[in-house]
């Protein structure tokens, strides 16, 4: 039996590491961002909650980008 693969390396956890992710900043203001990206967008982004910190894994999130890149309005 193989070990479980850890989920550690691609979690993300709290508002301010997902914006150094998304804006390359943690300033409040991106922290904000985060927040509205999630629960006010239109397309919110894919996230869960972990007691009261919004938690996302980077490979859901950039699939989550990809998808958006590919998103027409028409």
């Amino acid at each position: 039996m193989t070990a479980p693969a850890t989920l550690a390396p691609d979690m993300m956890v709290g508002a301010a590491e997902i914006a150094r992710f998304l804006f390359d900043s943690d300033e409040f203001r991106f922290q904000r961002r985060v927040y509205y990206l999630c629960t006010r967008s239109k397309r919110p982004l894919p996230h869960f909650r972990l007691g009261s910190r919004i938690a996302t894994r980077r490979s859901t999130l950039t699939d989550w980008i990809a998808l958006q890149e590919g998103f027409t309005n028409a």
